[in-house]
């Protein structure tokens, strides 16, 4: 549907969704509720990350859970309130609330590797793609027990879910670029994969 805003003044409204997302991203969840926890700098710990798999290897399951429903839940509040104006502008703030996660500026840019984000804003953005996405995220994770291995099919499969279930190129598009960011960011994990020595679910990172 078309953005109910005048498109001479649109830049506006995708500059300041663009900057929402990014604030609402950047919150880094993981590391407040740890620190909150009495359990120190949770980049000091397992694998460095401020993400729901390394709050888990902290012990606990509370607070991994906490962390994995707020990081999916600042994504997909930025989307729901930038979808006032449109679904342009709506993409505009799940772009930077990922990008948040990532490159939060509240921790010099060195943030976490933002699946749960990127899983937050896609439900918002059409909800059977992202509910397809946490499907598979869920079963390789079952399966393998790998939750980067989970994390990079469920967003590699974003954008064939956006074509096959809301055959809208735009959200095509959307995901498929999401999906490059996040798989860059895992490239540690990926080296791990290959090489067999990436970490399990539950057990102690190997960096």
């Amino acid at each position: 549907m078309p953005d109910p805003i005048s498109w001479g003044l649109a830049g506006p409204y995708l500059f300041a969704a663009f900057v929402l997302g990014y604030l609402l991203g950047s919150v880094p969840f993981g590391l407040v509720l740890t620190r909150l926890a009495g359990l120190g700098d949770l980049r000091q710990s397992g694998s460095g990350n401020i993400g729901a798999t390394n709050v888990l290897r902290t012990g606990r399951k509370d607070l991994a859970l906490a962390t994995l429903i707020l990081d999916a839940g600042k994504g997909a509040a930025a989307v729901l309130i930038a979808y006032t104006f449109g679904p342009d502008v709506a993409l505009m703030a799940a772009y930077g609330a990922v990008l948040g996660h990532l490159f939060p500026v509240w921790l010099k840019f060195a943030g976490g590797k933002g699946v749960a984000t990127t899983l937050g804003v896609h439900l918002a953005m059409a909800w059977p793609m992202g509910a397809a996405c946490c499907g598979v995220w869920l079963l390789v994770a079952v399966v393998t027990r790998y939750s980067s291995l989970a994390a990079l099919v469920s967003v590699a499969s974003a954008p064939a879910f956006a074509w096959w279930l809301m055959g809208d190129l735009q959200l095509v598009q959307y995901a498929a670029v999401i999906a490059v960011v996040v798989w860059l960011r895992h490239h540690a994990n990926i080296r791990r994969l290959l090489s067999g020595t990436e970490s399990k679910i539950g057990q102690k990172s190997k960096r």
